[in-house]
């Protein structure tokens, strides 16, 4: 089968790339509108872009209005009407049905702390919270919003953002800050509504080596 995406339906192409592009790893992003009210909600188009500087993306689509979905007003640049800020919280099965609800389309201003009884965190060098119970938060600064086709409902946006605080439970961290994956025990998205735990693993060195190698 071969498809132009130029003939296919936004909706189409959206189920492609959530369907192929698997598995995805979730920001649970934090954020805080300029009067100080916190908002929280999960996205899978998300990952990172550096370690110098130590920067990461995500991605929100604008909403069925065109417009910035609350996440992206909050952190959006200061010259745009937000506070620049945003924290990324991890994505685990502890409280993954509390990342789900986070989804939840609520009104601008109503927070879905609240909604899903997620407690907050202040941060250290930003105003925006983080979720308490994450083993790990990266508080950023909002460097960059790429809007791929401004104004249009469920076009994308890609904010980057510098990290400027790093919080890490002690209980996921091991030797030269190596995260052990099984304390971890993060989620991930496949298409549709489907989750992908990370508890089935194996190890495999880089370049010609892997060639041959079996998998258990």
């Amino acid at each position: 089968m071969d498809l132009d995406p130029a003939q296919l339906s936004p909706r189409d192409r959206y189920k492609l790339l959530i369907g192929c592009i698997v598995p995805r790893p979730i920001a649970l992003v934090s954020t805080i509108s300029p009067d100080g009210r916190a908002n929280l909600a999960p996205y899978s188009f998300f990952n990172g872009v550096g370690s110098d500087p130590m920067t990461v993306l995500f991605c929100p689509a604008n909403n069925s209005r065109g417009e910035d979905k609350d996440t992206l007003r909050n952190c959006r640049p200061r010259s745009e009407g937000g506070l620049g800020v945003f924290t990324v919280n991890a994505a685990v099965e502890d409280y993954s049905r509390e990342i789900a609800a986070s989804a939840e389309d609520l009104p601008y201003g109503e927070s879905e702390f609240d909604l899903t009884g997620l407690a907050t965190a202040p941060g250290v060098r930003i105003a925006a919270p983080r979720v308490a119970r994450a083993p790990w938060a990266f508080e950023c600064e909002t460097l960059q919003v790429v809007r791929m086709h401004p104004g249009v409902p469920g076009s994308g946006n890609v904010v980057i953002g510098k990290v400027v605080h790093v919080h890490l439970d002690e209980a996921i961290v091991g030797e030269r800050l190596n995260i052990d994956p099984s304390a971890l025990r993060a989620v991930g998205r496949m298409g549709g509504f489907w989750y992908a735990r990370t508890q089935d693993r194996y190890e495999m060195p880089p370049g010609k080596d892997a060639l041959g190698r079996p998998i258990p």
